[in-house]
């Protein structure tokens, strides 16, 4: 198992140096000189240059991308162009509220959706299964602000149950702090559930079709042992997979849930700083959510050693 890891975690060096060059390069793939974006139509050419100079752009780019490298090492992901605070700062103010709403949408969706599938595929065929199916491929296929926009109509404007927008703390109480994020969380959480929905569905249709399967229930296993205990554990190396490769989904759509609810987390900073150009925070952002998403695959290829003990390293 160590050596295992330790082959895990240096794979991720050349992923994360690639990513690394990709996010630097934003600033060269971007249209246009970055320089005059930023200094705007009513610049002069002194403008432009005093900015080019401040950004580096006038130098080499392999020089620049060694020296940015060796600060992001040191911890150090530069100063917004806009704010002139460090990237890292404000990464630090805003990670709350997207943590938040990350890890509550991941347990929302995980919960709902795991036996939603399994119920599906021991329903096979029946309108549960078909229901199921249905709300799995709607959850895919309506946009994820689309579905905000209507549970906020309905549950807030309307119903008046919950807050439209806003987050506040987990400092100030769980209830207000689990109230802002209701909305947030459904919303994000329905493509996640139609994912791993249909995933478990698949898996355990092909599990419940094994010999063993059928063997405790002609001992007359209770139902529910044959689906939780024997069925879905020999089917939990697929499901956690797709939970895992979901972050990516909970990651882009966070992006546009916190937009649409207007919660002060690390999408609405994307977004921020992507509308004003200020690169630095661009690749801070994007370079830490590059190497979350690593790591929780790291964390995934660990966990199939727990839930399927057949599986060593």
């Amino acid at each position: 198992m160590l050596a295992f890891v330790v082959r895990r975690i240096v794979t991720t060096i050349p992923v994360m140096a690639f990513v690394a060059l990709f996010v630097f390069s934003l600033l060269y793939i971007a249209p246009g000189d970055p320089a005059a974006i930023i200094a705007g139509d009513q610049a002069s050419p002194a403008d432009v240059e005093r900015i080019r100079a401040s950004l580096g752009l006038d130098r080499p780019y392999l020089i620049r991308f060694g020296e940015w490298s060796w600060r992001v090492l040191q911890g150090d992901l530069g100063t917004s162009i806009f704010t002139s605070l460090p990237v890292t700062q404000l990464i630090a103010q805003r990670i709350e509220p997207t943590v938040s709403l990350m890890v509550l949408t991941l347990i929302f969706a995980v919960v709902v959706a795991v036996p939603m599938g399994v119920i599906a595929a021991w329903k096979a065929g029946s309108w549960i299964d078909k229901g199921a199916m249905a709300f799995a491929v709607l959850g895919f296929s309506v946009p994820v602000f689309v579905v905000g926009y209507l549970l906020a109509w309905i549950f807030a404007l309307k119903l008046e149950w919950l807050p439209v927008q806003g987050y506040t703390p987990i400092s100030e109480g769980l209830w207000p702090w689990l109230r802002n994020l209701i909305l947030p969380a459904v919303t994000l959480g329905l493509v996640y559930i139609a994912l791993i929905a249909r995933i478990t569905r698949a898996t355990m249709l092909e599990v419940l079709q094994q010999d063993y399967v059928r063997t405790a229930q002609a001992k007359g296993v209770a139902q529910k042992d044959v689906l939780f205990l024997h069925s879905l554990k020999n089917a939990a190396v697929p499901i956690v997979t797709i939970i895992g490769i979901g972050i990516a989904l909970l990651i882009g759509g966070a992006v546009v849930t916190e937009s649409v609810f207007a919660i002060p987390g690390l999408g609405r900073l994307t977004v921020d700083a992507i509308l004003r150009r200020d690169y630095p925070v661009i690749q801070g952002v994007v370079l830490m959510f590059s190497l979350v998403y690593v790591l929780v695959n790291l964390l995934i290829d660990l966990t199939y050693t727990l839930v399927d003990p057949r599986i060593r390293y």
